[in-house]
């Protein structure tokens, strides 16, 4: 995949490239949804590139900082799923003056005269533009007095556990995971919800019950409520169903909230190395034991509870989706 920045990366997108623009955050069904649509246009007319355009990071960390959400999905894991679903160029916009600045007028000419795409293929709430005052009906009506081609993709509904039916937005599944609802989130996305992270050094904690445990810094990745999840890890071509421990360690009086995972049936050390763990399934909330004993028994009961939970696939990866 090749990778662009700036307004003059865009600009050098081959011409006649089927693209669209977007955040792309959490990469769910409805971006699927999108990356399906481009994959049929491309192949109604062969040599046509596929391009995404997208903002790194979110323009909200420099216009309003207080309001900026928490990621869904770290840029290299976006990037690599990214590539994954077969998309050959990415064009990174950074949230800077020059861009921001841009009206939606302004960006429409950029893209008609200087980009010269065949398609620009969007969700049906998209907006642009300074301000966000470009509009997918303003989008429509400039699009239909040119070469470009417009398509609006329709929003993805999907049955929740609870059977309730959802229109799936990030937005939506940062609520499910900030609830810890994960598995309705996998749903959403098409795949676990992962965290991805440094691992750093704890309080060594897990090491002296004998259940050492990778301790994550995730940054500005959005973190479950506090609780137990069942999830698994990739380490060196195998998975291992994973314990991850989000919040505080009550039964050692600790107040730091940390995210710790416990690789079942992983021997090795970890440390300074970049981890993702895939979070399955809710367990239980954090609770303080009376003792160190009582505490290695209820992780008896949920290893074996992870172990079954941790397999289960929910909807095929989104390269899967992009690409069949």
């Amino acid at each position: 995949m090749n990778v662009h920045e700036g307004i003059e990366g865009l600009e050098q997108l081959p011409a006649g490239a089927v693209i669209s623009i977007g955040n792309f955050d959490g990469l769910h069904l409805g971006h699927a949804r999108i990356l399906q649509t481009m994959m049929s246009l491309q192949h109604a007319m062969p040599g046509a590139h596929r391009a995404l355009v997208t903002f790194e990071p979110h323009p909200l960390t420099i216009l309003r900082p207080e309001l900026a959400p928490p990621r869904l999905t770290p840029y290299p894991l976006k990037r690599r799923l990214l590539e994954l679903a077969g998309v050959e160029h990415l064009v990174i916009l950074p949230p800077s003056r020059e861009v921001l600045g841009l009206t939606a007028e302004k960006f429409w000419e950029i893209l008609r005269d200087r980009v010269r795409p065949s398609h620009i293929v969007e969700g049906s709430r998209f907006n642009f533009g300074k301000g966000r005052s470009g509009t997918i009906e303003r989008l429509r009506e400039w699009t239909s007095q040119s070469q470009v081609k417009l398509h609006v993709v329709e929003k993805v509904q999907v049955p929740l556990l609870n059977l309730h039916i959802v229109e799936v937005s990030s937005s939506l599944v940062r609520w499910l995971i900030a609830y810890g609802r994960v598995r309705d989130a996998a749903i959403c996305l098409g795949r676990p919800y992962g965290l991805q992270g440094l691992v750093v050094r704890g309080f060594g904690r897990g090491r002296e019950i004998d259940v050492p445990t990778a301790n994550l810094d995730c940054k500005d990745q959005l973190i479950p409520t506090d609780g137990v999840y069942a999830g698994r890890c990739k380490l060196g071509g195998k998975v291992h169903p994973a314990a991850i421990s989000i919040g505080t360690m009550p039964t050692f009086g600790e107040h730091q909230r940390q995210i710790e995972a416990h690789l079942l049936g992983f021997s090795g050390d970890l440390y300074d190395q970049v981890i993702e763990v895939e979070l399955t399934d809710w367990i239980r909330d954090q609770v303080r034991f009376d003792g160190v004993q009582q505490l290695r028994d209820q992780l008896a009961v949920d290893f074996l509870d992870v172990r079954s939970r941790a397999k289960v696939d929910v909807i095929r990866p989104i390269a899967e989706l992009a690409v069949t």
